[in-house]
C-alpha cells in the first residue's frame, strides 16, 4: 500500500472514541489484519513490565496459532530488542523454543508509545508484532509507518486529557508561518510556478518552498511536504525542514543524499510519532526541460504532456523521512516541454472526502481537472483545483490542510 495511503487508512480506523488506549490498540490490531491491502495474517501487542523486566502478552489476533494468555519474554532473552530503541522494527529469527512450536520461526517487533529505561536502556511501553508471508524491507517499512500511527495516537489521546486553550499560541504561530511561506508566484528561466497553501486549522504541517541558487540562479529547487501530525507540532516539524533545506541548498548537495540526510536529521532531530513526506525537485536551465528529483513517501505528482496529453505520475524514490533512520533514497528525472505542466500536492487535495465520504482522487478528478486546463496559467490551475476541492469537501466530516504548487514551461 502507498505509504500516505496507508496512514489514512489508519486515520479512519481511529475516529471512534475508545475507554482505554489499550482498548484503541486492540481495535486497530484487529483493523489492520482485516485490511487486505496491508497484507499481514496475524499479529500480537506486547506491553513492558518494568517490574519483570519482560514483555508481556496484551492480546493477539489472527489466522495464526494461539499463544497463551499473559505469556511473558524476558529482555534477557532478546539482546536483539537493544536495537529497537534505535531503528523502531527489526525483523529477525525467533529463538525461543514455545514460539518456534507456535510456527514463528521469523518474527517483526516494532516500538510503540513512549520510551523506558531498564538498566540504562530504553524500551518502548509497547512492542507490535504482525505475522507476514514476506518478511522483508517493505513489511518493515509498513510496520514503521504503523507504529508510528500507534505512537501518534497514544501522544495525542495523553496530550487530550491535558488540552488548555491555545488560541493565542496558535494566533502567533500562524502569523510566524505566514511570514515565512514563499510568494506565490514565481518564474524560473521558462517556467512560471504557483503554490497556495490552505491549513485546515490556524497552522498548517503542509509546506511549499521554492530555494534558488543565489549564486549562480541556474538551479530552482521546489519543495513540497506533509508533516504527519496536527497543529503547532506539524506546524514546528514544517519549520525546520523548511529552513534545513534552505541551508542543505546552499551546499549544493545532489538530490539523494540530501534527501538521505534529512531523514537522518528528522529522525535524530523529532520524536518517535513524527514523519513527513517530501518532494524535492530541482529545476534547471538546461535546453531540455531537464527536472532531478527525489520523493519521499509524498502523494505522486502529475506530469501532463501538453502535445500527448499523456499523463505520469512520479512514484515515491524512498520512504517517509522519520521513521527509518538508514532508508535509502533514489534520484529520478523528467523532461520538460514547452506547455507541460507538473502539480506537486498534498493528500488534501486527492484525499479530501464528501459527507458521501468519496475521495476527491476517485474517478480521477484531478487529472481530468489538469487536462482540461493545461492551456492555463499555472495560477489558473491551482486556484482552480483548490476551488473545486474546497466545494467537493464542504460539510465533510474531516479536512486537512491542502497545499498545491503547478509548474508549467511557458517556451
Amino acid at each position: 500500500m502507498e505509504q500516505k495511503k496507508l496512514y489514512r487508512t489508519l486515520e479512519l480506523f481511529a475516529n471512534e472514541n475508545f475507554e482505554t488506549e489499550e482498548q484503541m490498540l486492540k481495535t486497530l490490531l484487529g483493523k489492520i489484519i482485516e485490511d487486505k491491502e496491508i497484507s499481514v495474517k496475524g499479529g500480537r501487542i506486547w506491553k513492558l513490565d518494568l517490574e519483570k523486566k519482560a514483555y508481556k502478552l496484551l492480546f493477539q489476533a489472527g489466522s495464526v496459532d494461539k499463544i497463551q494468555d499473559n505469556y511473558m519474554i524476558y529482555l534477557v532473552d532478546y539482546p536483539i530488542f537493544d536495537l529497537i530503541a534505535k531503528e523502531r522494527t527489526i525483523l529477525t529469527d525467533e529463538t525461543n523454543a514455545y514460539l518456534r512450536k507456535k510456527g514463528i520461526f521469523k518474527y517483526s517487533a516494532s516500538g510503540i508509545g513512549s520510551k523506558k529505561k531498564i538498566d540504562n536502556k530504553l524500551y518502548y511501553e509497547y512492542l507490535l508484532a504482525l505475522n507476514s508471508d514476506s518478511i522483508d524491507d517493505n513489511l518493515r517499512y509498513t510496520l514503521n509507518i504503523i507504529a508510528t500511527f500507534l505512537t501518534a495516537q497514544l501522544k495525542q489521546r495523553r496530550l487530550a486529557l491535558q488540552q488548555q486553550n491555545y488560541q493565542e499560541e496558535f494566533i502567533r504561530a500562524k502569523q510566524l508561518q505566514k511570514s515565512i511561506l514563499p510568494e506565490h508566484e514565481y518564474k524560473f528561466g521558462n517556467y512560471e510556478l504557483y503554490g497556495i497553501t490552505l491549513p485546515a486549522d490556524y497552522v498548517a504541517g503542509d509546506f511549499f518552498d521554492y530555494i534558488t541558487d543565489s549564486d549562480t540562479e541556474e538551479r530552482l529547487a521546489v519543495a513540497v511536504g506533509d508533516a504527519a501530525s496536527k497543529g503547532i507540532s506539524a506546524a514546528a516539524e514544517a519549520f525546520y525542514i523548511s529552513g534545513a533545506l534552505r541551508m542543505a541548498a546552499t551546499f549544493q548537495i545532489k538530490v539523494a543524499p540530501l534527501m538521505k540526510r534529512m531523514n537522518e536529521l528528522v529522525n535524530k532531530i523529532f520524536s518517535d510519532d513524527k514523519f513527513t513526506s517530501l518532494f524535492y525537485g530541482e529545476l534547471t536551465n538546461n535546453k531540455r526541460g531537464l527536472m532531478y528529483y527525489c520523493n519521499a513517501g509524498h502523494n505522486p505528482p502529475v506530469f501532463i504532456k501538453a502535445k500527448t496529453k499523456e499523463i505520469f505520475y512520479l512514484e515515491a524514490t524512498g520512504p517517509v523521512l522519520g521513521p527509518s533512520p538508514k532508508a535509502k533514497y533514489e534520484t529520478d528525472y523528467i523532461n520538460f516541454n514547452c506547455g507541460d505542466v507538473l502539480a506537486i500536492y498534498t493528500d488534501g487535495i486527492s484525499e479530501a472526502m464528501n459527507k458521501n465520504e468519496e475521495l476527491f482522487e476517485e474517478n480521477k478528478r484531478l487529472e481530468k481537472l489538469l487536462l482540461d486546463s493545461i492551456d492555463k496559467t499555472p495560477k489558473e490551475i491551482a486556484i482552480k483545483i483548490i476551488d473545486e476541492v474546497v466545494k467537493f469537501s464542504a460539510n465533510a466530516p474531516y479536512t486537512d490542510d491542502k497545499t498545491i504548487v503547478v509548474i508549467k514551461r511557458i517556451k
